[in-house]
């Protein structure tokens, strides 16, 4: 078979499905092209069909499989045949990547030919070129004049041609149809796994980064966590201090008791000193003002301890809520990531298994 120019049929729009590009797939990046070439070396054999594969720009991928001496040594030794040949493979490349399924036709040296398309979502990616048979006994005088076109022996041109192989069409309909079958099966179970291995690749990273993100949150609520007892123990020191307040507070109005009782005797004591006692009494208010000043005093700040220390009392209550919440979360957080680590161990199987694919 000669290259072709094959249509590329729409490839130029950039096509993107499960995280890959496949305007840009190429036949060789999909199908083993030596399992390939052993398939259609031994399918010509088996059938009598000579064939070959090529991409969409019309280069072979695969060696010539049972070329005749017709194409390889007459057709194809002159630039005129060659090049007929290349036109006539062009046209029926193009009406098989059309219609998407084989198709058979009758070259410009007369032979019978067929295009099977092999296709990935409906693209093109490359075409098996067959045949060089014929259905019916050669007419001479037709290769004759063929050989005249293209310039090579007449004599020899139509020796060759009656060593080509003779078909129905109804068998070369059916070999094309085999070949089709099978390299587009060959193709969609390569291009399913590289989707699944795609597909595996992007949840699997998806997968590591929520993990990460909830060993960071975990390490977060820990920290959270660590504060807040550390705040609790600090608020447990205020309320300590404020006790001490309170004793102090207590022992200061004992004094001031006592002091409004030593101002109350002296004030006794002045009034019975007499005129000589009046200096003695004055100072005896003021000490029975001050111990009065020093209890009302101590009164109000034992209110605004009092205060504080319900607000203390209120604030551990609420960081202690707070703190079983975050204890709460940080467990969430880990059944979380473990779920997480164990969808990561299935997906990492799930690679795996596309890998043996």
């Amino acid at each position: 078979m000669a290259e072709y120019n094959g249509a590329k049929n729409k490839q130029d729009k950039k096509i993107v499905t499960h995280g890959m590009d496949i305007s840009n797939l190429k036949l060789v990046d999909i199908i083993d092209i030596d399992f390939l070439q052993q398939f259609q070396d031994d399918f010509a054999k088996g059938v009598g069909l000579a064939s070959v594969t090529v991409d969409i720009s019309g280069t072979p991928v695969t060696k010539p499989s049972s070329y005749t001496r017709f194409c390889e040594h007459y057709t194809h030794s002159t630039e005129c045949g060659d090049k007929r040949c290349a036109e006539s493979h062009r046209k029926g490349g193009e009406e098989a990547a059309r219609t998407g399924k084989p198709v058979v036709y009758e070259c410009h040296a007369g032979l019978i030919d067929f295009a099977a398309p092999i296709m990935i979502e409906g693209r093109l990616i490359g075409t098996i070129l067959g045949g060089q048979v014929l259905t019916d006994l050669p007419d001479e005088a037709k290769y004759r004049r063929i050989a005249g076109e293209i310039g090579v022996d007449p004599d020899g041109y139509v020796e060759a041609v009656k060593e080509v192989s003779k078909l129905s069409k109804e068998r070369i309909e059916s070999a094309a149809n085999v070949l089709f079958i099978v390299a587009n099966n060959m193709s969609k179970m390569a291009y399913q796994q590289r989707k699944l291995q795609a597909v595996s690749n992007i949840l699997n990273d998806s997968l590591h980064q929520i993990s990460a993100t909830m060993e960071q949150l975990a390490a977060s609520a820990m920290t959270v966590s660590s504060n807040q007892a550390n705040l609790n123990t600090e608020i447990g020191n205020v309320n300590t201090v404020t006790g001490k307040i309170n004793e102090v507070m207590d022992f200061i109005k004992d004094i001031a008791d006592e002091t409004r009782l030593l101002g109350l005797n002296a004030a006794i004591e002045a009034a019975r000193a007499g005129e000589a006692g009046l200096g003695f009494g004055v100072v005896a208010q003021e000490i029975r003002n001050l111990s009065a000043d020093s209890k009302q005093t101590v009164g109000k700040i034992k209110e605004l301890t009092d205060s504080i220390k319900s607000s203390v009392d209120k604030t551990v209550g609420m960081g202690n809520e707070t703190m079983m919440t975050v204890e709460q979360q940080a467990a969430a957080i880990q059944e979380i990531t473990a779920s997480v680590e164990e969808i990561t161990g299935l997906t990492e199987q799930l690679s795996e298994l596309a890998n043996a694919l």
